[in-house]
């Protein structure tokens, strides 16, 4: 059972009460999705290729400033929604209800280094599965960074304020090498030929990702013009890689967010997973910009309660899972990207040395009131 300082006051039966209720809850959202559902993810492919193709154009002309400077922004504001609000969600199966090819996660391919079949099992397996289970979520840190005291301590931590930042502007290739586990192999969990398939699929991406943004495009815009948009798609794509990294470390490892050892996930319920999935995640808040710009994985708790619900629902369900967790006594983590921010720093530098703090003193028992009447989700 997953049991913390802030959950112990939580027995069995209240578990399973809070797993009835966020699962009528879930019901209720996925029971809902239809037309406007249908046209918000249509809208948002069509804002980000027209985004792409004004930055695009926009760049064939990068000798001038103010269309370096433009086509530098567009392309940006394009790679960023491609690959948070589109790519990632697209692939968790959001959209797979209206069963259109265009939009279905078998289908989408992302611009983003890593392969489609490589993230999903890594991410929407692997991650969703063993959040924040210390040994067992390969994203906690990406085996690079102490996360958690619970990690013991290597020297080479002590670098990683340095090369924490590094990672981040490499974010993309970084995830895209270390989803394929390579490790496996030595370890004798994996195929060298599995591993070798891999190896052929990461590589036709990455020439292809490299060759449209460092080749193609650059060279369409001249001599003259190649330097400068060849520098605009650096920029582009090291802007989009500090960006994600920055909202998935904000999402998960801010010093309020909880981790878990393996024994605490054996035998694990179907309440003890809802509820390491509030206590394992923290929200930002922002405005509705902000949200569509974050992949409204600023939106973390309800994003890992449901990955499969539409991320333009997150905002409407929001307000009720608050409201669930605040009657069963379940801290929800909530802060602007700024304070968030600040936590993971100091985090990632405290966790840099050995050590790393006493536990928090479980609070007293508790029993969660009796549901009230909530109204339906809003339909506009």
């Amino acid at each position: 059972m997953s049991t913390s300082s802030s959950t112990a006051h939580l027995d069995q039966d209240a578990r399973e009460a809070l797993a009835a209720e966020l699962d009528a809850l879930h019901a209720e959202v996925r029971a809902d999705l239809g037309a406007r559902d249908a046209a918000y993810i249509r809208g948002v492919i069509k804002a980000q290729r027209q985004l792409e193709a004004a930055g695009r154009a926009l760049l064939l002309g990068s000798r001038w400033k103010p269309a370096l400077a433009g086509g530098t922004v567009a392309l940006t504001l394009s790679k960023v929604i491609e690959n948070m609000e589109l790519g990632h969600n697209i692939m968790h199966g959001q959209w797979d209800w209206m069963r259109d090819p265009a939009v279905h996660s078998t289908t989408w391919e992302w611009d983003a280094a890593s392969t489609a079949r490589s993230w999903k099992h890594s991410h929407n397996f692997q991650h969703h599965t063993y959040t924040n289970v210390v040994g067992k979520d390969r994203d906690l840190g990406y085996s690079a960074m102490r996360v958690d005291a619970d990690q013991p301590w290597r020297p080479v931590y002590l670098a990683q304020p340095v090369y924490g930042m590094l990672m981040a502007l490499t974010f993309e290739w970084g995830i895209a090498l270390y989803d394929m586990e390579l490790d496996a192999v030595k370890r004798g969990e994996k195929s060298k030929a599995q591993a070798r398939q891999e190896l052929r699929a990461f590589a036709e991406k990455a020439l292809t990702q490299l060759g449209k943004d460092y080749a193609l495009f650059p060279a369409l815009a001249g001599r003259k013009g190649f330097a400068r948009a060849l520098a605009a798609n650096v920029v582009a794509n090291l802007a989009r890689n500090l960006w994600v990294h920055t909202v998935v470390f904000m999402g998960h490892i801010p010093e309020p967010a909880e981790t878990f050892t393996e024994d605490q996930y054996e035998n694990e319920t179907r309440g003890d997973w809802y509820v390491r999935q509030v206590t394992g995640s923290c929200n930002l808040d922002g405005s509705p910009l902000f949200h569509l710009m974050t992949g409204n994985l600023s939106f973390q708790i309800e994003h890992h309660l449901f990955p499969d619900v539409p991320s333009s629902r997150y905002s409407d369900v929001a307000p009720r899972v608050r409201e669930i967790c605040g009657r069963y006594g379940l801290p929800y983590h909530s802060g602007r990207l700024g304070r968030q921010y600040r936590s993971v720093a100091k985090k990632i530098l405290r966790l840099s040395f050995p050590g790393g703090g006493p536990r928090a003193v479980a609070p007293a028992a508790f029993t969660p009131a009796r549901a009230p009447e909530v109204p339906a989700l809003a339909l506009v």
